[in-house]
């Protein structure tokens, strides 16, 4: 099975299909609608073979569809027909969901992805359960308001690694995990990672797109993935490390 991998972000869409090592991608932003996107993504792939279609959304996602509008993209998103976009089954998940799935080892593992917000996924004995940490309040407004790319941008990049380590370090008092990945674009920002933690790379997000269709779903009130960490080692051996 071929499967196209499309990872929607703030500032890029990314993809990639099985069978291929470079990435192809374009910019996205507050303009681009789900349609837009679509033909975007048609148009660059139009080279490649694939039957299924794997997207990572940048916001919550239930029953294989986006539940509320992305905060940094254009609209019409929620009821988007992707399945009649692409013509191809599809699988929706949370963003950060998608590429903690591709960075996952074993027991307990908390994704955080800095990048235009703040993408998390928590993933217990390889069940994966997408969150919304990143709106949560935290000082005089959000947790992505200080640690995502506004907060970035707002603040000198010493203050805004100090703010990442002061969320890293809530976060990983509250939910306990084993192991703690910090993936997303601005993650490369950090000088040095907080204590328990290892970096992330945006090729696991493709990675999680590839293993969405090698595992067993299970009930549950959001994405739930019966995950074989063996499969993913197979993964990651098939994937090449992203270019700059």
């Amino acid at each position: 099975m071929n499967v196209l991998v499309i990872d929607v972000g703030g500032t890029h869409v990314k993809i990639l299909a099985t069978g291929h090592n470079d990435k192809r991608e374009f910019a996205s932003g507050p303009t681009l609608t789900a349609h837009d996107m679509a033909s975007r993504v048609r148009e660059l792939a139009s080279e490649w073979s694939y039957d299924v279609v794997s997207v990572g959304y940048p916001g919550p996602v239930l029953h294989n569809r986006p539940v509320s509008e992305p905060k940094n993209l254009g609209p019409g998103w929620v009821g988007f027909d992707f399945k009649a976009a692409f013509e191809r089954p599809i699988k929706v998940v949370n963003d950060a969901a998608m590429q903690a799935l591709g960075s996952y080892r074993n027991g307990r593992m908390l994704f955080l992805g800095l990048g235009t917000g703040l993408g998390s996924t928590l993933i217990v004995d390889g069940i994966v359960e997408p969150m919304e940490l990143g709106h949560l309040p935290f000082k005089k407004a959000t947790y992505e308001d200080y640690v995502g790319a506004r907060g970035l941008h707002r603040l000198s990049k010493k203050r805004w690694r100090k703010y990442v380590f002061d969320v890293v370090d809530r976060l990983v008092a509250a939910l306990e995990p084993d192991d703690v990945v910090l993936g997303g674009g601005n993650a490369k920002m950090l000088k040095e990672l907080p204590p328990t933690c290892r970096l992330g790379d945006n090729t696991n997000a493709f990675r999680g797109g590839f293993l969405m269709w090698r595992d067993t779903p299970r009930s549950g009130k959001s994405l739930s993935v019966a995950f074989d960490p063996a499969v993913a080692a197979k993964s990651r051996a098939k994937v090449s490390p992203e270019r700059s």
